[in-house]
């Protein structure tokens, strides 16, 4: 049956389309230095483009249900409500924190612009809290499927895509803010709050 094995292979197309389009959506600011003002609605673009292979990628984990390659259905759980309670903890406890992030990183989630200021909220504590979750929602969907192969592969792509996810936005935002955003850099953790120094002389 080539279903299974067709999805397997738009699982991982659509993983490196993703990455490949949205991690350049993340700098227009150094776009721009090459290509002027145009570089901030590619960027948009760009950013439409990895969105729609995301949304590719995690329905391929989910058809994983139906057509599971027979040499990598392996499950996680015997039971598979344990997978079930998992998942429903991840998704809950995570979406505050994608809900927040989106309000208040307002347009700019989906639209760089020159005029966008520096968030406050929840980013006063974590520098991506919707990078966080979202990428929480990935094990969401493998604790749902129960499959050990998606959750190595989860694994691997989180991995290799979310340091150079944070490494490229950074140094982008770091051109766009300059010093402001070096000195919030070092206050405020990336993905947790940063646990506050005691303060000896007190």
């Amino acid at each position: 049956m080539l279903i299974p094995w067709f999805n397997l292979a738009m699982l991982f197309i659509s993983g490196a389309l993703f990455a490949g389009f949205y991690i350049p959506s993340l700098m227009p600011a150094k776009l721009a230095e090459k290509r002027g003002p145009n570089a901030w609605k590619l960027c948009e673009r760009f950013r439409t483009i990895g969105t729609i292979f995301m949304v590719i990628q995690l329905f391929t984990m989910f058809l994983w249900l139906w057509f599971p390659v027979p040499q990598l259905a392996w499950l996680i759980f015997f039971n598979p409500w344990i997978g079930y309670a998992i998942a429903f903890i991840i998704f809950f406890s995570t979406l505050p924190i994608v809900y927040k992030g989106l309000k208040e990183s307002g347009d700019e989630a989906k639209t760089p612009s020159t005029k966008t200021k520096m968030f406050g909220g929840i980013y006063n504590y974590i520098r991506h809290p919707q990078t966080l979750g979202e990428m929480s929602w990935y094990f969401v969907l493998v604790f749902v499927v129960n499959s050990l192969f998606l959750l190595v592969y989860t694994f691997i792509f989180i991995l290799i895509y979310l340091p150079i996810m944070i490494y490229v936005e950074e140094k982008d935002l770091i051109r766009r803010f300059g010093d402001e955003y070096c000195e919030y850099q070092q206050r405020t953790g990336a993905l947790f709050p940063k646990l506050k120094k005691r303060n000896d002389s007190n």
